[in-house]
């Protein structure tokens, strides 16, 4: 049975409507040799000879969880190009680094542009010129006019690694009609959980088109480079205690400074490697730790890390496992605000302890067996963030064992992309 059209007329005259207000927001999150008119659809160079998969994730963490898939649909569909596109600025440099970092046949066949606003227009501009045989997003980035544009030219549409966190399920049901009709119009969707599933299933979409296949982030590629190059980073910095607090949000700095002043007094030379999640933000957080009169390091401009460097600023682009690697104990951001955390998968396959503050319901099917495994610590104040790094930090056997359960869970939850493949391959034969 068709979808009625009305939610999605009536969604589009919102996004019309808001038209100045997304402007704005595209004008920012922009990369100075992508034409901004990509985002109309317009404008697009050339990509690799059809026939052709597109892949959509949102920004940098959905890129980085999808490698394992992408490099598996360029060895499973090797006469296929793949288009890779985000919506923000960072996922644009993610992607254009994970190109760069594959073999030169396989550069060939990949390329990167920005997804198009959600406008009816500049989505069927869009699908017309990449002509895809197969669109594949990414957990929720469920655009209605993009995947109306596919249907209409009888492109199949895939949804793996779904996701629907309890937040997001109570947004997504004020908009029930919209989300409903979206739904009715995708091929395939890999749910990562059961939850999940129901969750889909209750906003409209049929459980005929539902799998449960498990999660593609413990489908985690090898860490030995990152390994290496944490490795080298201790090794200037000398005999001193490390650790991390990557992926930090706005309001969550400040708590994490606090904990790292507690921890001096236990630790005189521990050095705090702070990486924030959004570059935008790097000079805000920088200013702070200067206003704080913290000894800082930025890495961005090269500066060493000396005796007397307190905070190391992690403020580049694609270097957050390097860095994980570089520290003795790794504390997950997002989740000390309530923001619903960061991926814990990132450290635990470096083997090293795991911490995150209590909001994180957007990881809870990761967060569960490695809080099981006693490789993931929940904390939920700077106090309690302090004892929990600096009993690691005394006890290093106990942080090895840590580090290794991690691991052994990401080894036993492998699988969902062999099944996520095999669902695939119902839509596009290889």
């Amino acid at each position: 049975m068709a979808s009625p059209a009305w939610p999605r007329l009536a969604y589009s005259a919102v996004l019309y409507a808001l038209s100045p207000l997304i402007g704005w927001r595209i004008w920012r999150e922009q990369v100075p040799t992508y034409s901004r008119l990509q985002r109309l659809g317009l404008r697009l160079e050339p990509l690799p000879p059809a026939p052709r998969i597109w892949l959509h994730c949102a920004s940098v963490g959905e890129v980085r969880a999808a490698r394992p898939l992408i490099e598996k649909l360029l060895k499973c569909y090797p006469t296929y190009s793949l288009l890779l596109t985000t919506m923000t600025a960072t996922g644009a440099q993610q992607s254009l680094k994970l190109i760069s970092e594959q073999s030169p046949d396989d550069q060939a066949r990949l390329a990167h542009r920005f997804l198009p606003l959600d406008f009816p227009g500049a989505a069927k501009r869009f699908v017309r010129s990449v002509q895809p045989k197969l669109m594949i997003l990414f957990e929720t980035e469920l655009w209605p006019n993009v995947i109306h544009a596919c249907r209409q030219q009888r492109v199949p549409v895939a949804v793996v690694n779904g996701r629907l966190s309890p937040r997001a399920f109570e947004r997504y049901q004020r908009l029930r009609p919209l989300m409903a009709s979206t739904l009715n119009e995708i091929s395939w969707l890999a749910a990562k959980s059961p939850a999940d599933a129901q969750r889909f299933h209750a906003l409209g979409c049929s459980m005929d088109t539902i799998r449960i296949v498990g999660s593609l982030k413990f489908e985690m590629a090898s860490q030995n480079k990152a390994l290496e190059e944490g490795e080298y980073l201790l090794q200037k910095w000398g005999e001193r205690p490390v650790w991390v607090a990557g992926s930090t949000r706005d309001g969550e700095e400040a708590l994490i400074l606090q904990a790292h002043r507690q921890l001096l007094k236990r630790y005189s030379n521990v050095l705090l490697v702070l990486v924030p999640r959004h570059p935008q933000r790097f000079e805000e957080v920088a200013k702070l730790c200067q206003t704080e009169g913290w000894a800082l390091s930025r890495r961005s401009q090269q500066q060493p890390v000396t005796a007397q460097t307190q905070v190391y600023l992690g403020d580049t682009l694609g270097e957050l496992a390097t860095l994980y690697a570089a520290g003795r104990v790794a504390f997950v951001g997002g989740s000390l605000v309530p923001l619903g955390g960061h991926n814990m998968l990132e450290p635990a396959a470096l083997g090293r302890p795991v911490l995150s503050g209590p909001s994180i319901e957007n990881f809870d099917d990761v967060a569960e067996p490695l809080v099981t495994a006693g490789a993931l610590t929940l904390v939920d104040s700077p106090d309690a963030l302090t004892d929990a790094v600096a009993d690691y930090l005394a006890n290093p056997e106990r942080a090895q064992q840590a580090g290794r359960a991690g691991r052994a869970v990401i080894e036993t939850q492998k699988g969902a992309l062999a099944r996520t493949i095999r669902g695939l391959e119902l839509l596009l034969p290889r």
